[in-house]
């Protein structure tokens, strides 16, 4: 991934319960995002793949296992604030279907499941709707997205081709 802002991974767990595919999403408790619903994940860190990262972040964040082979890559969307530029976030998506362990809270994420059909937008960053359904639909996503001058709203986003 070209890196235009800081490298982040992010790690969406999927499971069905009575046939309702559901995904793990947190609320995010300290930091950048404090407040909002966002997925499971951060940055990547210096010698890091990006699928490593997410492992790590995955672990560190809701206590749970997952392994390299169980990820599958969901694409990348780059976070464009051009009015806060050293917030710009070049981000790499996985979903995983299998992992180890029951999601619990830690200082930083608040886990809970969500039916992917009746996803938290209004609690979520606005961008979500612009591209994590196709995700969790088993899509594979290049966007990018640029808010607006509130660092709240999206002003524009673009899907590329891969």
């Amino acid at each position: 991934m070209t890196v235009n802002g800081a490298a982040v991974a992010l790690c969406f767990l999927l499971r069905e319960v009575d046939g309702v595919p559901q995904v793990l999403l947190g609320l995010k408790k300290t930091g950048f995002g404090r407040g909002k619903i966002v997925g499971i994940g951060g940055h990547v860190e210096a010698g890091e793949s990006d699928a490593e990262a997410a492992i790590r972040e995955v672990r560190e964040e809701a206590d749970v296992g997952v392994r390299h082979e169980d990820l599958r890559d969901a694409g990348v969307v780059r976070f464009v604030f051009p009015a806060k530029p050293e917030w710009n976030m070049d981000t790499r998506l996985f979903t995983a279907a299998r992992w180890e362990g029951e999601p619990t809270e830690s200082a930083e994420i608040a886990p809970a499941w969500f039916d992917t059909a009746t996803l938290p937008v209004d609690r979520m960053w606005q961008d979500a709707d612009h591209w994590l359904p196709v995700v969790l639909e088993g899509g594979k996503v290049n966007i990018v997205v640029t808010m607006d001058d509130d660092n709240e709203a999206v002003a524009s986003s673009e899907s590329l081709l891969f």
